[in-house]
């Protein structure tokens, strides 16, 4: 009877431990899988190589001025690292053309001023 009781422990231990694998298997990042040496290799300098550029949207009737941080990703696309609002203004301002016009030259300066301070020197 201990023999039994003592297998039947054993079995349900080994079994939770398969279960609690499976959740943190599932769980992980689809990302997660390590890429081999060269891809991330190339991955650090793409990275490295990131630059701070204006950007605008319209959000729920709001334009948005944006900084936003980013490189070419190995499959050639856009990667956003950061992006910082720096203007918001309504969508039907009435002087909305001029301060978009403002707001990305501050834009572009900022972006400047940010790209400038991270280049190693």
């Amino acid at each position: 009877m201990v023999v039994l009781l003592a297998e039947l422990t054993l079995l349900v231990l080994v079994a939770g431990l398969l279960v609690y694998a499976l959740g943190v298997w599932s769980a992980r990042p689809a990302g997660a899988a390590r890429l081999p040496a060269r891809r991330r290799a190339e991955l650090a300098a793409a990275v490295a190589q990131a630059r701070w550029t204006p950007a605008h949207d319209e959000v729920d009737g709001v334009t948005r001025v944006l900084l936003r941080r980013s490189y070419t990703g190995l499959d050639g696309l856009p990667v956003v690292l950061e992006e910082r609002v720096l203007e918001t203004f309504p969508a039907a301002d009435p002087a909305w053309e001029s301060r978009f016009t403002e707001s990305m030259s501050r834009a572009r300066f900022r972006c400047s001023y940010l790209n400038a301070e991270e280049r190693p020197g």
